[in-house]
């Protein structure tokens, strides 16, 4: 049993990648998601229905579709992916940083559905007491409106990271299965699956992908609970 978990190199890379991509996909989407999130909540115009439709677009198309598309916005030959490697000499597709991007398109509209929710239960009433004691709307946003819709920006957050962890259609169409580089955990065990007699390698990993994404679930209930008994 001890010789089950003696994972390779390049095993620990891609629990690494996985760990830093689910990171930086939920720092880079949370404060966009506020932003969104809050304006869908409290606020109606002309082109809301069709932008609900554009953020929500990914939790229906195939993940490989979204990550062709990806391709052809960000690929060495398009239009952005041309502009960036121009100006920056930097190319997006087949990177560490495409691995990010394919991430923050899946999983965005699920903390972004979490964060309306959770703002539409703010009693609008306490904002409209805390502008009319004199503070302002950004004020009242991070002193009212954030606190109270807190579980649900954990929660959508931690949602967010899971979904990242998971994600595999649109990584291998757009970051490729480059081995120490975009080769997340479902890419590795997708690999390994090809591979006769790596059974026990493509099970541990499997593991391991349950692990984290059960502690992230685990945590994020412990952390809401602990704030509703807080408030109790």
């Amino acid at each position: 049993m001890q010789g089950f978990f003696n994972f390779s190199d390049a095993e620990l890379q891609a629990i690494y990648l996985s760990l830093k991509v689910a990171f930086y996909t939920s720092l880079i989407s949370l404060p966009f998601a506020l932003v969104l999130s809050y304006k869908m909540a409290r606020k109606d115009f002309l082109l809301k229905p069709l932008l609900e439709s554009v953020i929500n677009l990914p939790l229906v198309m195939p993940p490989v579709a979204t990550g062709y598309l990806l391709l052809l916005l960000f690929g060495a030959n398009s239009f952005f992916g041309s502009i960036f490697y121009e100006l920056f000499n930097v190319k997006i597709a087949f990177t560490f940083q495409a691995a990010v991007i394919a991430a923050i398109f899946v999983s965005f509209p699920l903390i972004v559905r979490s964060l309306r929710t959770a703002f539409e239960m703010v009693d609008t009433g306490l904002e409209d007491a805390s502008r009319i004691l004199g503070q302002s709307p950004l004020q009242t946003f991070f002193k009212i409106s954030m606190p109270l819709a807190m579980p649900g920006i954990i929660s959508g957050s931690i949602l967010s990271f899971a979904r990242s962890l998971g994600e595999f259609g649109a990584t291998i169409s757009f970051a490729g299965n480059i081995e120490g580089e975009t080769q997340t955990l479902p890419l590795a065990i997708y690999s390994n699956m090809q591979i006769p007699g790596n059974e026990f390698a493509t099970l541990r990993l499997v593991l391991v992908s349950v692990f984290i994404s059960l502690v992230a679930m685990i945590l994020s209930e412990w952390y809401i609970k602990k704030m509703k008994n807080d408030r109790a």
